[in-house]
């Protein structure tokens, strides 16, 4: 069976984008959400997080 990354609205705190890669992955939520805030003090994670915000759809 093949996985797919999708936004997840249960548990969101933004957008969602956290909790679907948490999912996708297997691992703890709270790791990728403090992987997001190390990767957003710089330019570039704040452009990949806006980005997966549009491209990746939410269920």
């Amino acid at each position: 069976m093949q996985k797919k990354l999708y936004r997840i609205k249960q548990g969101k705190m933004i957008a969602g984008v956290c909790n679907g890669l948490a999912a996708y992955f297997d691992i703890d939520v709270n790791v990728v959400r403090l992987g997001a805030i190390i990767l957003g003090c710089t330019g570039t994670g704040v452009i990949a997080y806006i980005a997966a915000c549009i491209l990746v759809p939410e269920i």
